[in-house]
């Protein structure tokens, strides 16, 4: 999967979530301030994003530098994805 494929997602997971249309993210725009995101919205988002791209996350692994940006949570998405393969 690559980084446009996990910001389509993520933009779906959204736009069910927020129950809003969430289009054209840029990696600049912040997840909790710009789109003002909460921890239940994030959590909904998470598992919307399981059910469309098998997205395992372990609530362990979670850290709050993964959630800043578009950015920071597509990377997060891409290295998670990464040692899932890997393992």
């Amino acid at each position: 999967m690559d980084r446009q494929n996990v910001v389509t997602a993520l933009e779906n997971a959204l736009t069910d979530v927020l129950e809003r249309p969430v289009t054209g993210l840029t990696g600049d725009v912040k997840l909790f301030d710009d789109l003002h995101l909460d921890s239940t919205t994030m959590l909904e988002m998470l598992m919307g994003l399981e059910d469309s791209i098998g997205l395992v996350v372990d609530p362990e692994d979670l850290d709050a530098d993964d959630f800043v940006s578009v950015d920071t949570f597509t990377d997060f998405v891409l290295r998670t994805q990464l040692e899932q393969v890997s393992a």
